[in-house]
């Protein structure tokens, strides 16, 4: 009975076993890896698709009200977006073509996908310095930017470029250079990014009009308002476009992978799994506790300590569970992320947001569990001593 007086007795309990201390906090690490993997993919995953949308220089987006995502774009007639110049408050318009081209690795000759984008070299359509600063070697013909952040299966263009300053290959078997690299990264929609000017994308896509485009982007004057213009340009232009802030239109693309596909399903799905699993996990541990302990529970509440204060202290065990599981799982995840990161370009990382979600989700499962436990605890009667 002395361990009983002593405090703190939550943690004093926890180490008379300390092999089923050890396999508590396992179990909790396994669980909370868990829920930190689903989640660093799903936030990767969103990450990863709207950045794109996120680098757009501009105040408002022209789009299709159609459009769901890059990974399958929709167009309309270029006329719309000049038709936006007529509104007080605009001060310039730039026109986006979007496709998908296959892009031969000049090592393997293998094609690949890649979303390649085309824009007028004369102004800046993304807020990407590599982009801004290297726009006059894509007013020539046949001159493309790279993403070098891509997949590597594209080839070692990075690694060329700095060597040659240079990159020949082909894109849907036209004959292209590379004369600039930028770092955007791979996405689960597009493996890796080009970028070339109106009139090369056009070479490419020969099949496109000109004047169909997936995207138009709006800049403002200065002193204008862009919910103003917004509401203004909605209400005044046909219903073949929508008009949104960047922001907006970077949702879209997120709802569409969170939403439209089973994908977001599945990771959340994997969360719930870890955190039933940890839930388990716990109880059992409790519940082996208590049970082991019934007597020495039952004789306390016989010296006068309430169900309330026996709460407490199960609680308390629950926490240092969850504090001893939390920190493995949490440095063994960034490991993890590293991992995943080297073998998919996705940019998953941890951040403070993430592992504070975690760690609440962490406590709610150990302490969730505890309660679960204490039916047990209050059954304890003075007389199972004897």
């Amino acid at each position: 009975m002395k361990i009983f007086l002593k405090t703190p007795l939550a943690w004093r309990q926890l180490l008379k076993e300390r092999t089923r201390l050890l396999i508590a906090v396992a179990g909790i690490t396994f669980a909370d890896m868990l829920i930190f993997i689903q989640m660093g993919f799903e936030g990767a995953l969103f990450d990863a698709a709207i950045k794109p949308h996120r680098s757009l220089q501009a105040d408002l987006v022209l789009i299709n009200p159609q459009f769901q995502t890059l990974f399958s774009v929709k167009s309309f007639s270029r006329e719309r977006l000049y038709q936006t110049l007529g509104y007080e408050g605009v001060q310039s318009v730039n026109p986006v073509y979007i496709s998908t081209g296959q892009w031969r690795n000049p090592e393997t000759r293998l094609e690949r996908a890649i979303l390649v984008w085309g824009i007028d070299p004369a102004k800046s359509a993304f807020n990407f310095p590599e982009i801004q600063n290297n726009l006059d070697p894509i007013k020539q013909l046949n001159q493309v930017l790279f993403d070098q952040a891509g997949r590597p299966e594209y080839g070692a263009v990075g690694d060329i470029f700095q060597k040659t300053g240079q990159f020949d290959t082909e894109l849907n078997n036209k004959n292209i250079r590379v004369k600039g690299v930028f770092s955007n990264g791979a996405s689960f929609a597009a493996d890796g990014n080009v970028i070339t000017s109106d009139s090369t994308f056009l070479q490419i896509f020969p099949e496109r009009k000109p004047d169909r485009i997936e995207v138009g982007l709006i800049t403002l004057k200065p002193d204008a308002e862009p919910l103003k213009i917004q509401a203004q340009l909605a209400a005044g232009l046909p219903k073949d476009v929508v008009v949104l802030t960047p922001e907006e239109f970077a949702q879209i693309e997120k709802s569409y992978w969170s939403n439209g596909t089973g994908i977001g399903f599945i990771f959340g799905l994997g969360v719930g799994v870890g955190f039933i699993v940890g839930i388990v996990i716990v109880y059992q541990i409790l519940y082996s506790d208590v049970s082991d302990h019934l007597p020495e529970y039952a004789t306390l509440k016989a010296m006068g300590y309430t169900d309330r204060y026996l709460l407490v202290v199960l609680f308390q065990e629950a926490l240092f569970l969850a504090f001893l599981g939390f920190i493995p799982a949490f440095f063994f995840s960034i490991g993890l992320y590293q991992l995943a990161y080297t073998a998919t370009m996705l940019p998953i990382f941890m951040n403070s947001q993430r592992a504070i979600t975690v760690f609440i989700l962490t406590v709610i499962m150990c302490t969730g569990s505890g309660a679960i436990a204490m039916r047990k605890l209050s059954s304890a009667d003075p007389a199972d001593i004897f």
